[in-house]
C-alpha cells in the first residue's frame, strides 16, 4: 500500500474533475469503479472515489482510492493504492501501486495554483 496526502486550495469540483480526467486519461485500462459523496453542514464536502487499472509490469490489477474533503477554504487530498501483489502472505511486487500513485502525484503537481 502506498499513500499520498496534500492540502490544496481552489474550486473543489474543478480539482475533483482534473484528478478524475487525469486518472482516466493516464491509462487505457483505468476504470472508475464507484464514489461516495457527502455534503455536510457548514459547507463541508467529502468525496471518495475508487479507481482500478491493470499493471502491465506487475501482471495484475491495482486500485486507487481518492478522497477529497473540503472545509471552508481548505481541501485535503488523500490517495491510497492497494493490490498489485501476487504473493499469498506478504507483498513482493508493488510496482503497480507505486506507478498508480505516481500518476496522481503528477496530476496534483501539475496544478501548482492549487497547492497550499
Amino acid at each position: 500500500m502506498a499513500k499520498l496526502e496534500r492540502y490544496l486550495k481552489g474550486d473543489f469540483y474543478n480539482i475533483l474533475h482534473t484528478i478524475h480526467e487525469g486518472i482516466m486519461g493516464g491509462s487505457i485500462s483505468a476504470t472508475f469503479e464507484e464514489e461516495s459523496h457527502f455534503d455536510l453542514k457548514n459547507g463541508v464536502q467529502v468525496v471518495t472515489r475508487v479507481y482500478e487499472r491493470y499493471s502491465y509490469l506487475g501482471g495484475n490489477r491495482v486500485s486507487l482510492t481518492v478522497t477529497l474533503a473540503k472545509d471552508v477554504d481548505k481541501i485535503h487530498l488523500s490517495a491510497i493504492t492497494s493490490g498489485g501483489s501476487q504473493a499469498v502472505f506478504f507483498k513482493i511486487n508493488t510496482f503497480g501501486e507505486s506507478a498508480f500513485l505516481d500518476k496522481i502525484s503528477q496530476i496534483v503537481d501539475s496544478f501548482e495554483q492549487y497547492l497550499t
